[in-house]
């Protein structure tokens, strides 16, 4: 496939520098009121169905951090951009939040709880570390409207619904991030699987649906959304500058 084209965005302060064979994204210390983010993606100006990537893709890059325990989040893979929201001025793609759609390598400090699933009925499964983690969503579902309806009554009710919408996957990957691993994931149409250091390391048949675009990102962003319907999001602070180093970025059919 022809390689789409990879754009650094960045908000102030932070960097993206070009390395040998690859990037290294980076945040500066500071307090939790500022968000703080270094991103790689390769959908910038598109509206959502002209993402680059459908059935099948591999990719494969090696990765390393400055530290195994980072506030906020970091990670790389495919995703829809769900929470991006854009109106359509100023000659950006209109467009408005909607499901997940996500295959990736996602770490999350501990203020995140990244699930929809009711951990009672469903396997337990981390919902903050460094996981491989797969949400798959339809662009439309009859529970959406009483979902939204809920959200002012009850959060707990909302997300029980949600769950049911949303399908899910993913487990804990034991690696010492602060080093240099080479990470895979495989998406197909009925199938994914995930290696690291050539090993495979997870394999679901829950499956994102296309279209989806490339993100390598590092913040000091959390979310979390709690069986009990507590939500909570916002930034955290880093004491420390924090970084995260990828190269041999490969994208393949």
């Amino acid at each position: 496939m022809a390689q789409p084209k990879i754009t650094a965005r960045v908000t102030p302060n932070a960097r993206v520098d070009e390395i040998e064979h690859g990037w290294r994204l980076s945040i500066p210390a500071g307090d939790a009121t500022n968000y703080r983010n270094a991103q790689l993606d390769d959908y910038a100006g598109l509206s959502r169905h002209q993402f680059p990537h459908r059935f099948t893709r591999r990719i494969s890059l090696f990765a390393r951090t400055s530290s195994d325990s980072i506030p906020g989040t970091w990670g790389f893979g495919l995703w829809n951009d769900p929470f991006g929201l854009s109106l359509g001025f100023g000659g950006n793609p209109f467009r408005l939040p909607t499901l997940p759609n996500a295959v990736w390598f996602f770490d999350a400090s501990k203020e995140n709880y990244l699930s929809f699933q009711n951990e009672r009925t469903h396997k337990p499964a981390p919902t903050n570390g460094f996981i491989a983690q797969i949400f798959r969503s339809p662009k439309f579902h009859p529970l959406l409207i009483p979902a939204g309806l809920a959200l002012a009554f009850s959060r707990k009710t909302t997300r029980q619904m949600l769950g049911r919408i949303i399908g899910e996957d993913r487990v804990a990957v034991s690696v010492n991030a602060a080093e240099w691993h080479r990470y895979s994931l495989t998406w197909e149409e009925k199938r994914v699987s995930f290696e690291v250091d050539n090993i495979e390391a997870f394999k679901s048949d829950v499956s994102p649906k296309p279209p989806l675009g490339l993100v390598v990102w590092i913040d000091n962003q959390y979310a979390s959304f709690t069986p009990d319907g507590k939500v909570g999001f916002g930034v955290l602070a880093n004491p420390e500058p924090a970084w995260l180093e990828i190269k041999e970025l490969e994208i393949r059919d």
